[in-house]
C-alpha cells in the first residue's frame, strides 16, 4: 500500500501542503502542520495504519479500507461519537461540526482514481512529502545511504592521497 512519507530534513514549514489540502476538502484541511522544534517543522496527516485503531473502534463501522489500501469515512455511515479520534494515536479524525461526522485523510481518493498524487505531495516544493510503499522508501534509503558513502569516500581519497 502506498502511504505519504515524511523527509523531515527537507520540511520548511511553507504551508503548502495544508493549503493544497484545504483546496482539495472544501477548504477544510486533513493534515496539520506542527513545528516539532524552533528548527524543524512537519506535516502530521494519517498513517494509515495497519491495525487501524480508528477502524477498530468505530461502532457504526463507517471506516473502512478502500481498494487501495486508504483508510476512509464512509461518512452516511458515521454516527459522530468520536471515538475514532480518541484511539488515533495521531489524533487525526477530526468532528466536522457542520456535518456531524468525522473526517480524516482520504489520501485524496477522487485524484488517486485519476492515477494523481494526493495534493499534498504534489504541491510540496521541497519533496518532503513522498507518496510510495514501505518498500520503495527502503530503497530510497539505501541507494541515499550509498551514494553518501561513495561521497564519503572519494573524499577521503582526495584527502589521503588515495589508497587503492
Amino acid at each position: 500500500m502506498r502511504k505519504i512519507f515524511i523527509d523531515f530534513r527537507k520540511c520548511v514549514g511553507c504551508g503548502s501542503c495544508v493549503a493544497a489540502c484545504a483546496r482539495e476538502h472544501n477548504g477544510e484541511p486533513n493534515i496539520t502542520l506542527i513545528e516539532a522544534s524552533e528548527i524543524m517543522m512537519m506535516s502530521l496527516n494519517c498513517r494509515h495504519c495497519e491495525n487501524s485503531p480508528c477502524m477498530l473502534v468505530c461502532s457504526a463501522r463507517a471506516i473502512y479500507r478502500d481498494e487501495d489500501g486508504a483508510v476512509r469515512v464512509r461518512h452516511q455511515d458515521c454516527v459522530g461519537c468520536m471515538l475514532c479520534e480518541i484511539a488515533c494515536p495521531f489524533g487525526m479524525p477530526r468532528f466536522d461540526e457542520r456535518r456531524k461526522v468525522m473526517v480524516k485523510c482520504d489520501l485524496c481518493a477522487h485524484r488517486r482514481k485519476e492515477g494523481k498524487l494526493p495534493a499534498c505531495v504534489s504541491t510540496c516544493p521541497t519533496g518532503a512529502l513522498v507518496f510510495a510503499t514501505e518498500d520503495e522508501i527502503t530503497r530510497i534509503k539505501v541507494t541515499q545511504s550509498l551514494m553518501r558513502r561513495e561521497e564519503l569516500l572519494k573524499k577521503v581519497e582526495r584527502i589521503m592521497g588515495g589508497f587503492r
